[in-house]
């Protein structure tokens, strides 16, 4: 039985355990928050600081190979495994590119891949300086993800309110939609992308809240898109899964947003729209088995369970008899005890004969189920 450790231990974590399971592996978890949602499903849970050098490298010695959940790690405590003959996948270099969105659009300049026009600035004072062209984007390099460490600047008049931070500033797209591609590569160099996915934000904030799958787009930007994500999984030397998020131009240009190299909120819906769903995938690729297939089983629109604005504390749930009495509704609960606003507690994939049907019951569904306390 291979011990797998994850670095981080989230509900990204779970679902991955979750899959693991049917691999017959032993699971094994390094995280900072001791109520995490995989506390109660792995063979062993340790709580630790992932920035912290010695924890990171100890708990990577202890296990057959090393998986993650979340960027946000210690490298030198990925390079020193790897040094020693530690299988890390993905490795300390695709690791140190994905947790720092400035790394991120050099690798994608360097590499020829589409992005928007992008400037690296270290702090406020850089923006004063600038001959910036608004509106514009700033993204905090590190620590920013589920919508943190994204702000708009409208107007010059803005500037005072920028983070004074290392950050992108990047022009502001005028995007027609918002795609993802979950893209798998093996350790042979095998690829494998399920098609695209459709995002859809909450009003006024950078959180996912609804997915459509597949995305209603064009086969040939469909292809486009995919081919993208395949080409950036070879150019990192992956092995695992890649989320490539993109924006669609109204021209009908495919730019690059950013990747994360993990299984990833917008492939949720794979679990039951796919033959193989990405937490499979992921499972195989560490585990050295061949890639699964990507094939599209049921048309789908996942819908992200957020924490009601104005509640917090112990959750509760309200409407969830309701809604499993409808066909195609697939509940995904992650095992946190505690909401407040915005706050991911689980998430609904509604499958359907077409992507029509899917929408239809999906509205329903989010109108009828709320996440409060």
């Amino acid at each position: 039985m291979k011990k797998v450790g994850i670095i981080k231990g989230g509900q990204l974590g779970r679902m991955l355990i979750q899959a693991g399971i049917d691999y017959g592996i032993s699971a094994h978890v390094l995280e900072p928050d001791a109520e995490a949602p995989c506390r109660d499903l792995c063979d062993r849970f340790v709580v630790g600081d992932l920035l912290d050098e010695e924890t990171v490298y100890q708990f990577g010695r202890s296990v057959d190979v090393l998986t993650f959940e979340f960027e946000h790690v210690n490298l030198r405590a990925l390079e020193r495994l790897e040094a020693e003959g530690k299988a890390v996948h993905p490795g300390s270099r695709v690791m140190a590119i994905a947790g720092d969105k400035g790394r991120q659009k050099e690798f994608f300049m360097q590499n020829g891949i589409p992005t928007a026009d992008f400037m690296l600035i270290t702090g406020r004072s850089g923006l004063e300086r600038a001959d910036l062209s608004f509106p514009c984007v700033q993204k905090t390099r590190t620590a920013g993800y589920d919508g943190r460490g994204v702000q708009v600047l409208e107007s010059p008049r803005d500037i005072p309110r920028a983070w004074d931070v290392p950050s992108v500033i990047e022009r502001k797209i005028d995007f027609e939609k918002e795609i993802s591609v979950i893209v798998a590569r093996d350790r042979f160099g095998s690829t494998a992308s399920y098609t695209p996915a459709e995002m859809s934000a909450y009003p006024g904030q950078y959180l996912l809240d609804r997915l459509f799958y597949p995305a209603r787009i064009p086969a040939a930007l469909s292809e486009r898109a995919s081919a993208i994500a395949r080409e950036l999984a070879v150019k990192l030397d992956l092995v695992g899964v890649l989320a490539v998020e993109m924006f669609v131009t109204r021209s009908g240009e495919v730019l690059v947003n950013e990747i994360a190299p993990r299984a990833h909120n917008t492939g949720h819906q794979t679990i039951e729209s796919s033959v193989t769903s990405q937490y499979a995938q992921q499972i195989r690729c560490v585990l050295g088995l061949p890639l699964g297939s990507v094939e599209l089983v049921r048309p789908s629109v996942m819908i992200n369970l957020i924490g009601e604005p104005g509640f917090e504390g112990p959750v509760k749930y309200v409407g969830i008899d309701e809604v499993l009495r409808t066909e195609g509704v697939h509940l995904h609960l992650y095992g946190k005890t505690l909401t407040r606003p915005y706050r991911k507690m689980g998430h609904i994939t509604i499958t359907g004969h077409n992507i029509q049907s899917a929408e239809e019951k999906s509205k329903w569904v989010q109108s009828q189920l709320k996440v409060t306390s």
